[in-house]
């Protein structure tokens, strides 16, 4: 269960991990927060800075992945940590002195982001490198777990916090908690990492993008990915407006959802790293139907315990969902272009964001909080049905592993 845990550059990794997600979870709390108390409440304010932060995924996550194939990730990610540990204190600073404002939360939320974009890709396809393709589903359930723990952790750290001193020290915390992560980069071993094989030519964008177009697998996960993470994982926007608007909760009460949430993902998780079995195709589809389907129930849940109560199915689903997608993706493709298809892959994972958080918090407003979990259920079940029910029809195809790369062969139904 813990195999990847064997290797001396992933434990470092690991352990800088645990200690600054929970930060990240403190902070992510902290600023919903302050931006529902800043706006008076509202939803709209809240799906505008998820856009603001995840909207730079559209435009750098791409370029991103094309600078992993090329230069030393390790390198880049102890840039990007740095520099979102910049972004944590200014924003804390200011609001511990009382400064801060909505549209300096905005412009920080995009300064961010814009990090963010480029840490993801570089982060993602750094795993293979420290743990080979042998422990790599290992290592993606683990840091599935590493970040589910961390979003238990953290959301009821910041809960307190919050309710105690207010959201400005939650914000310093996190910045002192990216200390941990830097050191265990600095702490690696560079010789036993496993490199990735250089690009041979310029290592372009375009020629990540014609690579997942001749492979039609990739594009069945990329574009269920993009469609369930744009219009179904909505769980911050959701469970921040139905706590403060429907249940009239305070910030330990979204703490608490948030906390739920993430038991189930850990659940899932552990789940995932005690798998034995290759991940297929059909498993990832029907994972988006059924995240879809509890999505919805948590939606219709009359009250505060009950929404608390569901969360932790849906939480397994979409953990489920996202590691079968990041393990068939990660081995299924050529090390020179696995940066690449990284980036890719995280702006259908985050860059459909900047249009799913506004479009769904305005929605929100209009017909209540529960709106945006019914849709967003609805929407992702459909995707899963609709490309299980093409697959079907088209090819009767299923993904295989053979030696570590993912095939796909037509079978009987």
């Amino acid at each position: 269960m813990f195999s990847s845990l064997g290797v001396r550059n992933y434990r470092l990794w690991a352990g800088g991990q645990v200690v600054s997600l929970v930060g990240t979870w403190m902070q992510r709390i902290a600023q919903d927060w302050l931006v529902l108390h800043l706006s008076g409440g509202n939803g709209l304010a809240v799906g505008i800075v998820m856009a603001l932060q995840f909207g730079p995924t559209a435009v750098l996550s791409m370029p991103a992945g094309a600078l992993a194939d090329r230069y030393d990730k390790r390198k880049i990610l102890l840039g990007t940590q740095v520099g979102m540990a910049v972004c944590a204190l200014v924003l804390g600073v200011s609001d511990t002195l009382g400064m801060a404002t909505l549209g300096q939360v905005y412009v920080l939320s995009f300064a961010l982001g814009a990090i963010s974009a480029i840490d993801a890709p570089v982060r993602q396809s750094f795993a293979i490198e420290m743990v080979g393709p042998e422990h790599l589903p290992n290592a993606v359930a683990l840091n599935s777990m590493t970040f589910n723990l961390a979003r238990i952790i953290g959301p009821a750290i910041a809960g307190v916090l919050i309710n105690l001193i207010g959201t400005g020290p939650v914000f310093l915390v996190n910045v002192v908690s990216f200390v941990a992560v830097i050191i265990g980069l600095l702490m690696m071993r560079p010789g036993d990492l496993i490199r990735s094989d250089k690009p041979a030519g310029r290592g372009s964008v375009r020629s990540g993008i014609a690579y997942v177009r001749g492979h039609p697998h990739l594009v069945v996960v990329l574009s269920t990915v993009f469609v369930v993470a744009t219009f179904g994982m909505n769980f911050p926007l959701s469970l921040a407006l139905m706590t403060r608007n429907t249940f009239a909760g305070s910030a330990g009460g979204y703490g608490l959802l948030s906390t739920m949430l993430a038991v189930g993902t850990l659940a899932g998780a552990t789940l995932a790293a005690r798998r034995r079995s290759p991940a297929r195709l059909r498993h990832f589809l029907a994972a988006a139907t059924v995240f879809g389907v509890l999505e919805v129930v948590v939606g219709l849940m009359p009250t505060f315990w009950l929404v608390a109560i569901m969360l932790i199915p849906a939480g397994a689903a979409v953990i489920t969902f996202s590691t079968t997608a990041m393990n068939i993706v990660q081995l299924s493709v050529d090390s020179s272009m696995r940066g690449r298809v990284m980036g890719i892959y995280m702006l259908c994972f985050l860059g459909g964001t900047p249009v799913g958080s506004p479009l769904l918090g305005w929605l929100a407003g209009v017909y209540g909080p529960r709106s945006s979990l019914l849709i967003g259920g609805v929407v992702s079940a459909v995707a899963g049905i609709v490309c299980v029910a093409l697959l079907m029809r088209a090819h009767h195809l299923r993904p295989t592993i053979d030696h570590g790369r993912i095939g796909l062969h037509k079978v009987g139904v």
